[in-house]
């Protein structure tokens, strides 16, 4: 049978109901910001600082030979073009020691942050920011606990991995150079397997006593407030590395990942091979 005409205009109604509502005319459309592109690049300590749990032996980088691998790889990562070079430190002593370097007057440091940072905003003509906010992470307090409640395993279990990761390094170091070692600890998979030990940290406690909690919620604060300092400085259309130890990794790469308007980018696409 035929669609009687109130039938028909009920229908219309409905569909009319369902449709997009345009939006009032306002003059030209706004073009939308342009992305932030974002390379993080994991590093391990070029200096020997001894601040980890195990740590990296490294040769001398300001040798001779290292140096010309140190420049093959700022060569490379300058094919990015960023405008913006993120550095672990603090701003001001950054900007400082940077000013010095560019001046000539900055004493021979082996400092990663100098070595690769400093050299590859002076090679761009990008800008140098500190974005560290350090933090003394309460890691001996969840060991300790864990050793007197029966948790060995987990003691044993980091320091299968941590010497495990060294063990990489000073291999790959040694046999096949800076660049191969950038690319190793640029994996997001090797990242992750010393990553996920916070996760199984989280065991380590009981009650009121939370020590694997504590270390581990003092790594994510710090992660998220080095991510603060870049997202507060980074502007559209920017194209910013950041450089900082490989244990940043996948925090910095997560939350570049999950910010609106940012595209992560990976290192190992221009670190030389």
């Amino acid at each position: 049978m035929g669609m009687t005409i109130r039938a028909a205009s009920a229908l219309a109604a409905a569909i009319a109901l369902l449709a997009p509502v345009a939006a009032p005319a306002s003059g030209p459309a706004t073009a939308a910001p342009r992305p932030i592109e974002v390379m993080v690049v994991g590093t391990f300590h070029f200096a020997n600082p001894g601040l980890d749990y195990r740590n990296v032996k490294v040769d001398d980088v300001l040798a001779p030979a290292r140096q010309r691998e140190i420049e093959a790889v700022v060569a490379a990562l300058a094919r990015f073009r960023p405008t913006l070079v993120g550095l672990e430190g603090r701003d001001a002593p950054t900007l400082a020691d940077y000013a010095r370097y560019r001046a000539g007057t900055l004493a021979p440091s082996r400092d990663e942050s100098v070595q690769l940072g400093f050299r590859l905003a002076r090679r761009t003509g990008a800008a140098v920011r500190g974005m560290d906010t350090p933090m003394s992470l309460p890691f001996d307090p969840a060991l300790a606990y864990a050793a007197a409640h029966g948790q060995q395993a987990f003691i044993d279990r980091v320091t299968a991995v941590s010497d495990a990761n060294v063990a990489a390094q000073e291999s790959t170091l040694k046999t096949r150079g800076i660049a191969a070692t950038l690319r190793l600890l640029n994996d997001p998979a090797a990242a992750m397997s010393v990553h996920g030990l916070y996760r199984q940290m989280l065991a380590v406690g009981g009650g009121a006593e939370q020590p694997g909690l504590d270390a581990t919620a003092t790594w994510y604060r710090r992660n998220l407030a080095i991510c603060a300092n870049l997202l507060q400085a980074a502007r559209p259309g920017d194209r910013v590395v950041v450089m900082f130890g490989a244990g940043h990794l996948t925090l910095l790469r997560q939350c570049i990942e999950e910010t609106p308007g940012y595209v992560l980018v990976d290192a190992r696409r221009y670190l030389p091979r």
